[in-house]
C-alpha cells in the first residue's frame, strides 16, 4: 500500500513537473513577440537594421520615437474616434445581447428553436464574406450623406460613426453566450417575480440584468477587444483623415519603400494600453463568465 501511495506521489510530482514546462514555454512563446515590440520601440534606426541590429537598445530613455510617431498623424482625433465607437458598441451590444440572450434562454414563444438556430448559423459566417452587402447598405440608406429618396446619388452613411457601429450592437455570439448563462438560473426566479407582478421587462432588468454582472464582464472585454483592434471594418466604411481609428493611424508608418518599425512599435505601446485598462478591471469575472456561460441547467 505504501508503495502504490509512494508511485502514485511521484507520478503525480512528474505530471506536475511536465504541466509546469509546457506551461513556461507557452509564457514564454507568447511573451516574445511582446518584449521585441517593447525593445523595438526604443531603438534607433541604425540599431534595427540587419547592418547593425541589436536585441537591446543602447538607452531606454530613448522617447523620441513616441514623439516622432505621434507627430505623424492626427493621434487625438484617432483616439476620440476609435474610444467613441468602442464604448458605444460595447454598451450598445451588451444591452441587444443580453435581452436577447435573456429571450430565448427564458422566455416561451413560437419559433425560437429555429430562430435561435439562425442566430448560431451567424456564428459560422466570417465577417469578411458580408462587408460588400453591409457596405451596400450603408451607401444606399435613402435621405442620408447626399441620396435622393431611393438611395441613390451620395454616400448614404458611409464615412460615419453610425456605419461603424450600427453593425455591431449586436452579435451571434453575446447571443449565444448570454442564452447560456441565463439558461443556468433556476425557474423558480421566474415563477417568484411573477408572484410579485414583475412583467417580462421588468423581471429582465430587475432580477437579470444585477445578476449579470461576469457574463457582461466577460462580454466588455470580448468586445471592447474586437471593437478596439477592428482594421478591416472600418478600412472599408471610411475614407476621411477625420474617421480614421487607431488601427488605420498605425498604417501611415508602412511606406512604398521602408518600414518605421521604431515608431510603429512605439505608437502600438500607447494604442494597447486601453485595452490593458479594460482587462485589468474585468478580469477577475472573465473565466467566471466563460465557466458560467458553459453550464447546463
Amino acid at each position: 500500500m505504501t508503495l502504490d501511495r509512494m508511485g502514485k506521489q511521484k507520478k503525480q510530482r512528474l505530471l506536475r513537473m511536465i504541466s509546469y514546462v509546457v506551461l513556461s514555454a507557452w509564457v514564454l512563446i507568447t511573451l516574445v513577440p511582446i518584449i521585441f515590440t517593447i525593445l523595438t520601440a526604443f531603438k534607433s534606426d541604425p540599431e534595427i537594421s540587419m547592418a547593425s541590429f541589436r536585441w537591446l537598445p543602447e538607452s531606454f530613455g530613448y522617447l523620441v520615437n513616441f514623439k516622432q510617431a505621434f507627430a505623424m498623424g492626427d493621434w487625438i482625433q484617432y483616439f476620440k474616434n476609435s474610444a467613441l465607437i468602442t464604448v458605444v458598441t460595447v454598451v450598445g451590444s451588451l444591452l441587444f445581447n443580453s435581452m436577447a440572450g435573456y429571450a430565448f434562454a427564458r422566455l416561451k414563444f413560437r419559433g425560437k428553436e429555429p430562430l435561435f438556430m439562425s442566430v448560431l448559423l451567424g456564428m459560422m459566417v466570417s465577417p469578411q464574406s458580408i462587408i460588400i452587402p453591409q457596405y451596400i447598405m450603408m451607401r444606399s440608406v435613402p435621405l442620408c450623406g447626399g441620396n435622393n429618396i431611393l438611395g441613390q446619388g451620395g454616400t448614404g452613411l458611409l464615412d460615419s460613426y453610425i456605419s461603424l457601429i450600427v453593425p455591431f450592437l449586436a452579435g451571434a455570439f453575446g447571443i449565444f453566450l448570454c442564452r447560456q448563462f441565463y439558461s443556468t438560473f433556476p425557474s423558480s426566479l421566474d415563477e417568484a417575480a411573477r408572484i410579485d407582478g414583475c412583467g417580462v421587462i421588468k423581471t429582465y432588468f430587475i432580477i437579470y440584468l444585477p445578476l449579470s454582472k461576469t457574463i457582461l464582464a466577460t462580454l466588455t472585454i470580448l468586445k471592447s477587444v474586437a471593437t478596439w483592434n477592428d482594421f478591416f471594418y472600418p478600412l472599408i466604411m471610411t475614407q476621411s483623415e477625420k474617421m480614421k481609428t487607431v488601427q488605420l493611424g498605425l498604417q501611415m508608418f508602412r511606406g512604398s519603400s521602408a518600414t518605421h518599425y521604431n515608431y510603429l512599435m512605439a505608437a502600438t505601446i500607447i494604442t494597447v494600453i486601453p485595452m490593458v485598462i479594460v482587462y485589468a478591471c474585468a478580469q477577475k469575472y472573465f473565466v467566471q463568465g466563460i465557466v458560467s456561460s458553459g453550464m447546463k441547467n
